[in-house]
């Protein structure tokens, strides 16, 4: 199994799927952005042989070459994405879930109307402009992992129960039902209305304001590609701490200013060290102190119904390899594991009727010794699935291969309470 990222390049080209004019080009190298573009002949020549086996009525919807991977997408016969990665271990399913997340952001910021009705290219290529920063950071090397998963990045606060009173106060004082704290585009609280937000604005909305530079107050509009294509809400965004945010979605009303200081003061200065405490939870996820075994390098914790999931590789952080190879490859364990081993999550686009009656046969657990067979050499990687929780660690060389599926084991049912 290589690991995703290593010094590759990836181009996401979006075109009108009527006319085949290319409205941008995005590229990232190395996992940071760049660019760099694809020539105008290579740009017509994959949207030309997609079209060409569409009209023979036959789907195109992945290719291979020796260094290259090369994923097409139509969206409601109007947008068509094409990406192409040379990052060594990249998988299909990971490009398709980005195809997802890509539109799901366009819509998000400009609306289905404007993509599935183009009356004017170039005004549609200026409105996506304001997509791009999100959709770059869903290209390059991020701490987050909702866009593979699907889920939402979450942290567990020490004081969960006073956020969570708090919050549920504020945002009925201010006349919303949909409210949530935001640390590093992780959620660290929200309301149950906000909790029920369909897939995918429950992943990209913490995303969008993680990925927006910091501002004291925000009132952005945004469409909900699954709740609200065509008509748009506002996002209201307040700075209660450098890098921890409180996100309301809300219709017309309240206004910005009616968010006054006062109104703060009286749901937030009592939490305030509570609120202090989850300032650095963005990476680490968990609370301090939490016992995890000195093994483990790494971990994703995954609720498939609840559409949540835990993701840190800050345990031992003084060991080989880095934070960034070690997302790297958990990133790349999960695209393995889900696309041979385990069935897609509940409802995904991925899960077929002849899968559902085979459920009852599906692996619980999987391992992976990447890098070299020697004793003591090369990283662990497990895998556990526990009816709706799967659980994947990433662990040291020393840890013994016998003893990989008892460690995931006690660590999944000592994380259990917190998701």
């Amino acid at each position: 199994m290589g690991e995703e990222g290593t010094e590759g390049t990836v181009y996401l080209l979006c075109l009108a799927a009527s006319s085949g004019v290319p409205l941008f080009c995005r590229s990232s190298r190395g996992g940071a952005p760049a660019r760099q573009q694809l020539p105008f002949s290579v740009i017509g020549s994959l949207n030309g042989v997609h079209m060409f086996g569409q009209n023979l009525e036959v789907q195109l919807s992945s290719a291979r070459t020796e260094d290259t991977t090369v994923v097409w997408k139509s969206f409601h016969d109007s947008i068509t994405l094409i990406v192409l990665s040379s990052e060594e271990g990249t998988s299909e399913l990971k490009l398709e879930r980005l195809l997802q997340m890509v539109f799901g952001a366009m819509v998000l910021v400009v609306g289905l109307e404007e993509l599935t009705n183009i009356r004017n290219v170039e005004r549609l290529k200026k409105e996506l402009r304001a997509s791009y920063r999100l959709i770059d950071s869903f290209l390059g090397d991020s701490e987050l992992i909702g866009d593979l998963t699907q889920c939402v990045d979450c942290v567990v606060p020490p004081e969960g129960s006073l956020l969570q009173e708090a919050l549920s106060g504020f945002a009925e004082a201010a006349g919303t039902a949909f409210g949530s704290l935001v640390v590093s585009g992780r959620v660290v609280a929200a309301t149950e209305s906000w909790w029920r937000l369909g897939t995918p604005e429950a992943v990209l909305l913490p995303w969008l304001v993680g990925s927006l530079p910091p501002q004291a107050a925000r009132d952005y509009p945004v469409y909900l590609p699954h709740g609200s294509p065509t008509v748009p809400h506002r996002l209201l965004t307040l700075t209660l701490l450098p890098g921890l945010e409180l996100c309301l979605l809300c219709g017309p009303r309240p206004p910005l200013s009616q968010l006054d200081p006062q109104l703060l003061d009286r749901w937030w200065q009592p939490v305030l060290d509570p609120l202090r405490a989850c300032v650095p939870l963005g990476p680490r996820a968990l609370p301090a102190g939490f016992p995890l075994h000195m093994d483990i390098l790494g971990l994703l914790l995954l609720h498939l119904e609840l559409k949540r999931c835990l993701f840190t590789v800050e345990p031992s952080g003084d060991q080989e390899p880095s934070p960034e190879q070690r997302r790297r490859l958990l990133r790349s364990f999960y695209t393995l594991a889900t696309a041979t081993h385990f069935p897609p999550e509940p409802g995904s686009p991925e899960e077929k009727v002849e899968d559902v009656a085979q459920k009852t046969q599906v692996p619980r657990a999987c391992y992976l010794v990447s890098g070299p067979e020697e004793p003591g050499a090369g990283w662990r990687l497990v895998a556990l699935q526990s009816g709706p929780r799967r659980l994947l660690l990433l662990l040291s060389a020393q840890s013994p291969i016998h003893a990989m599926r008892g460690l995931a084991t006690h660590t999944l049912h000592a994380l259990t309470p917190l998701l």
